[in-house]
């Protein structure tokens, strides 16, 4: 029986992560869910899986350290408000040292078989080119939404922003030469999961060379590309100084050797893509290169002179609405009430962090079907600091993604950095619980 105040379905505009993580939130709250997604019939430029809740760039949901990394900590308050997308994280979780990363077709099978096993979801396969703001629908369709319903969404959030993003290439483990490399974590902190490339100072010289001069794909969607920081392309960083890649993505700190038993001057670390270990990906190393020149400019790297690409890196569009324009904190349009928006498409940046905001706009919109007060998950949270931060006026408005920064700081003065930040999480952790015992109520 359908539930007091409820609408028939609530119809939910792509399948990506924080899609998936409504729709099974509603379900699970007894609502009927229409879940439209235009796989497999089309695919985004960056998409190859039928499954739903592909990921795209990296295989990582970054840290699990809740009391030292914001990242982990946005991880635990979704598991204490019964994330499934995180659930389904930890079932398919691989070995990466403190790190969360996942097997992805484990992942996305898990979610997949869960929304379509579900009595709840119909799933449709079709691309929606409008939106009907007299049902309650909620738009998720992610950073590289095109056609008439990119169009329309402009039209309704006064014009589009948008940056470019990029993934790192994945190799093969049997083609990785491991006696120019080494198994091993950071300062030891893990279970030797990660495989070190270390290069020399004449070696790492080469490779910048090589670098800078390699032909990069042609971009056809703009001509001034806005690339986010948090994914940025190796040869972008590699430009603003020769140095740049050794304190960033090839950083040695931590690393030592065993041939030498010193830090490299430089190091590529490499991350499991599946936990048999067959596959690996090298970290940090999003790039739009040819994929001719990816495979001859990172074959300098010893360990990667006869590499098998499994995946090329390959650089997309992602576009993000104004939100702090056009959304209401609870994440529907100021305009249209019944209409909310989740995701990336917000200018939340990050796997995690979409699912976080399709958690959140599910919450809200089963509050405001069965006619529930609202209740405002405090920003003391990493969610609600993230829901803060992309509904505030910004006249600079750009992704963001989950960090300690936004996060409002401690009535106490605490000068350690990591008590300073074991105190913020614990207080955010004590606002999550009573967030979700406010609205089990």
């Amino acid at each position: 029986m359908p539930l007091k105040n409820q609408v028939e379905k609530v119809r939910i505009i792509g399948a990506g992560l924080a899609g998936t993580e409504a729709a099974l939130y509603l379900a699970g709250k007894g609502i009927n869910v229409l879940l439209c997604d235009m796989k497999p019939k089309e695919f985004t430029p960056a998409h190859t899986s039928e499954n739903y809740a592909e990921l795209v760039c990296s295989n990582s949901l970054k840290s699990n350290d809740v009391y030292g990394n914001a990242a982990g900590l946005l991880k635990e308050e979704m598991r204490i408000l019964g994330s499934a997308v995180i659930a389904a994280a930890d079932r398919a979780a691989v070995p990466a040292g403190n790190a969360l990363a996942v097997n992805r077709d484990e992942f996305s099978s898990i979610l997949t078989e869960s929304i379509k096993s579900n009595p709840l979801i119909e799933c449709v396969s079709e691309r929606v080119d409008d939106i009907d703001f007299n049902e309650y629908s909620i738009i998720a369709t992610g950073p590289l939404t095109s056609g008439p319903l990119a169009e329309k969404i402009k039209e309704i959030s006064g014009g589009g922003l948008y940056f470019y993003d990029a993934s790192a290439p994945i190799v093969s483990f049997e083609s990785i030469d491991m006696t120019n490399a080494f198994a091993g974590d950071r300062y030891n902190k893990g279970n030797g999961d990660h495989i070190n490339c270390p290069m020399n100072k004449e070696e790492y010289t080469e490779f910048i060379d090589a670098l800078l001069i390699a032909k990069r794909a042609t971009l056809h969607d703009f001509e001034n590309v806005s690339v986010f920081e948090g994914c940025m392309p190796i040869e972008i960083m590699a430009a603003r100084g020769r140095d740049t890649l050794r304190f960033g993505p090839l950083k040695p700190a931590g690393l030592d050797d065993p041939k030498t038993g010193r830090w490299p001057y430089a190091c590529l670390q490499l991350r499991r893509e599946d936990k048999e270990g067959k596959m690996y990906n090298l970290i940090g190393f999003q790039t739009n290169l040819l994929f001719s020149e990816q495979k001859r400019v990172f074959g300098i790297i010893p360990a990667l002179k006869n590499a098998e690409y499994m995946r090329y890196g390959v650089m997309h569009r992602n576009t993000f609405i104004n939100s702090p324009k056009v959304l209401n904190k609870d994440y529907s349009l100021k305009e249209h009430p019944k209409t909310f928006f989740a995701g990336q498409i917000t200018g939340v940046e990050g796997y995690v962090e979409s699912a976080a905001s399709g958690l959140l706009a599910a919450i809200y919109l089963e509050r405001k079907i069965k006619g529930k007060p609202f209740i405002q998950i405090s920003e003391n949270t990493v969610m609600g600091a993230l829901t803060k931060y992309i509904t505030t006026a910004n006249d600079n408005f750009q992704p963001m993604n989950a960090n300690f920064g936004i996060l409002p700081v401690p009535n106490a003065i605490i000068k350690d950095k990591n008590l300073r930040k074991k105190a913020l999480a614990e207080r955010s952790l004590d606002f999550v619980r009573r967030f979700r015992k406010e609205i089990e109520s």
